[in-house]
């Protein structure tokens, strides 16, 4: 494993600065603090920090020594920063000291990979271009806060070409990583269908045009757009996790309404689901008398890796970790990521980092980021920075 030798001698300093930001979480748009660490760690390593973007996000500007950096080429490396708004039960000696909000994604660790990263090539500034270094903030969701960022003129003002993300990802061995030719991540919406009868006596269903009934063949009708409908080599997953009808055991409600998501990897795909979902239940529901109708709440899109810049990414783990390292069998997963919008901006690719066989599950209320890795990603993130840039002189 061929990590960078200054970062090695860092390991226990990257793990006090991970435990402080695991101990003070903040969540979506929230994250003043985190934000005020970060800058002020970049400041003191000779930094140039921009604030204002996404609100509490901030971009750090790094210019290499190897020739006018005016001439070279851009890169950017992008961590986020929040956490979710859930209890943790780690009983950690640094476990969160805010009262329903945890750091159980591991944004925490990712974001002081990059800022370790970044201290390395402040110090060195061995590259030809320059490096921007991506804090962002409400990746949580369905915050969308690499979307706000870009809002705000990201790549505007910073003229990058190209853009990377890195997740740990437990459940693939410390020392592995994998980057995707293509689709990563699945794209994922929100829908609410709203089931509309007629209420009255629980004695008189006749009478009434009943929701609820209509609610139960909707749900079965719709669990048939997957398994009957869908072309077997397509992907997309339908999940109702919301029912609400009622307000009393002997009424008849006037109104029920269904919650769920779709995940799926294509735009067409998509299209035609949200077509069909909509439909399919229109239908289900007209044989009790009940009319249907849908609202859409977009999320993420899918997180789609360009291939060139994904070949480019393996190269640079296959090198650093060793060909074992190199991970390719892992399919893609059907969670969703906002670095999606950042990629469907500008070239590059979403790298996931091994944090071990047996690294808690992501959003569990018993995770924690394995510091054995801090050294690891921030090898990975100077060795792929300085690769490229030094490819696109």
């Amino acid at each position: 494993m061929k990590l960078v030798d200054e970062l090695k001698s860092k390991k226990d300093e990257l793990a006090t600065w991970r435990q402080h930001l695991h101990a003070n979480p903040e969540i979506a748009y929230e994250e003043k603090d985190t934000s005020n660490f970060v800058a002020a760690k970049l400041e003191s390593f000779g930094v140039e920090v921009h604030g204002g973007f996404g609100g509490t996000g901030l971009v750090g500007v790094i210019h290499g020594n190897q020739g006018d950096p005016a001439s070279g080429n851009a890169i950017g490396l992008r961590a986020d920063m929040d956490a979710l708004p859930m209890s943790e039960e780690t009983n950690l000696t640094y476990a969160s000291q805010r009262p329903g909000r945890m750091h159980a994604c591991g944004h925490d660790g990712h974001t002081t990979m990059l800022l370790a990263a970044a201290r390395h090539f402040a110090q060195t500034r061995k590259f030809h271009g320059t490096i921007y270094c991506i804090f962002q903030p409400a990746e949580e969701g369905g915050n969308a806060g690499a979307r706000s960022m870009i809002d705000d003129g990201l790549f505007e003002k910073f003229h990058m070409d190209s853009v990377w993300g890195m997740h740990n990802w437990p459940g693939l061995e410390v020392g592995r990583a994998v980057a995707h030719c293509g689709p990563a991540m699945a794209g994922a919406d929100i829908f609410i269908l709203t089931i509309e009868g007629k209420g009255g006596h629980a004695a008189m269903p006749h009478l009434t045009r009943d929701p609820v009934a209509a609610a139960g063949l909707c749900i079965v009708a719709l669990q048939t757009l997957i398994s009957r409908q869908l072309d077997p080599f397509d992907h997309a997953l339908i999940s109702l996790t919301k029912l609400d009808a009622g307000s009393a055991y002997n009424v008849i409600p006037a109104n029920a309404t269904i919650g769920g998501t779709l995940r799926t990897m294509e735009a067409d795909t998509r299209l035609r689901m949200i077509r069909d979902i909509e439909a399919v239940a229109q239908n289900a529901a007209a044989t009790v008398g009940c009319n249907v109708s849908m609202e859409l709440r977009p999320g993420y899109p899918p997180t789609l890796n360009h291939e060139v810049d994904a070949l480019f990414a393996r190269d640079i783990i296959a090198d650093m970790l060793g060909p074992n390292g190199l991970e390719t069998g892992m399919k893609p997963v059907m969670g969703a990521e906002d670095f999606s919008f950042m990629l469907n901006q500008k070239p590059g690719a979403y790298i996931w980092l091994g944090a071990g066989l047996e690294s808690e599950n992501l959003h569990s209320p018993h995770f924690d980021f394995n510091d054995e890795i801090l050294t690891i990603g921030a090898s990975l993130w100077v060795r792929l920075a300085e690769s490229k840039l030094a490819q696109t002189r």
